[in-house]
């Protein structure tokens, strides 16, 4: 199966969807390949935790900490970026052990390689974004500093847009394992956390504050994903532990009404008045001004003629 542009951004981009960078990262960072969602409410779940894990990151991290710093927060996203790349591919090579006991792992290399894919392209992203901040902030001549500013902020909204999207389906993992996305986002957030409580690392927030705002993430990330799993697990029979193959299918989309339907229920057909006036109906009370039979009509001047009797 190749990967085209068409098949990865679903033919959405044009030429003039590069002068809006968020356009662009949402067709990059949520490719058409990546399976649409069982269960909008858990969406909203994911994009409450993601929003919230930004601001605590934004805030805490930088603003609390004296001031808000692009260098710094990029170096954040630098470090997260190094998490990412070793612990994703580590975590899927567990569960590719224990998925390969029911089933092989062949029909998976496509989806593993499109979010590998995925993984690296948002990767290069931060790198490609830090790489020109330090390449604008060391020159020194107008026009490049105007030239790079401009591209900055460009980049700026693309990999704070795609740090969204993929932190949301976690790099396409979802076309692998639908429950994936729900243990990665589990263990990564865990890795962070842990480190600061060791370390004693509070970042000047104190001992309640600091432990309120570095263990709120995972706990949070926790709850989501375990009512994520248990929803996928009732509802539609995915299990974490079983092969993607061995789970039954899903319900497809539900077809879009006909242009012209009238307005109601999709599947119940329009419903008229059976004891409505009109030809052919059996069920039409009596109106005097419509016959009864249209091929005999009832004329009022044609007097009544009865025959004579027999015999008379």
């Amino acid at each position: 199966m190749a990967r085209t542009i068409g098949r990865w951004t679903g033919g959405t981009l044009t030429a003039r969807s590069f002068l809006k960078p968020h356009k662009v990262a949402e067709a990059v960072f949520h490719p058409a390949w990546i399976p649409p969602s069982l269960d909008p409410a858990i969406d909203k779940l994911k994009r409450i935790r993601v929003i919230a894990g930004a601001v605590a990151s934004i805030g805490v991290y930088t603003v609390l900490e004296g001031g808000f710093d692009v260098t710094e927060l990029l170096e954040n996203a630098l470090t997260a970026s190094a998490v990412l790349l070793f612990l994703t591919p580590v975590t899927v090579g567990v569960m590719l052990l224990v998925w390969r006991r029911t089933g092989t792992l062949r029909q998976l290399r496509t989806p593993l390689l499109n979010s590998l894919a995925l993984l690296l392209l948002f990767i290069g992203s931060v790198v490609a974004l830090a790489l020109l901040v330090q390449t604008t902030n060391a020159t020194h001549g107008p026009l490049v500093i105007i030239a790079g500013g401009a591209a900055m902020m460009w980049m700026l909204v693309f990999v704070a847009r795609g740090a969204f999207r993929v932190t949301g389906n976690f790099f396409g993992t979802g076309a692998v394992h639908r429950c994936l996305p729900a243990l990665l986002s589990t263990v990564t957030s865990w890795l962070v956390a842990v480190p600061d409580l060791v370390t004693g690392d509070l970042h000047g927030l104190g001992l309640t504050l600091g432990v309120v705002f570095i263990l709120g993430a995972p706990v949070t990330v926790t709850a989501i994903a375990l009512l994520e799993t248990g929803r996928l697990k009732r509802r539609y029979g995915i299990r974490l532990g079983a092969h993607p193959a061995g789970h039954p299918p899903v319900p497809g989309p539900v077809p879009p009404m006909p242009p012209g339907a009238p307005t109601g229920h999709p599947y119940i057909p329009p419903q008229g008045n059976p004891y409505a006036l009109g030809a052919g109906n059996p069920y039409a009370p009596y109106n005097s001004q419509t016959p009864y039979n249209s091929q005999t009509p009832y004329d009022p001047q044609t007097p009544y003629n009865p025959q004579a009797p027999q015999g008379s």
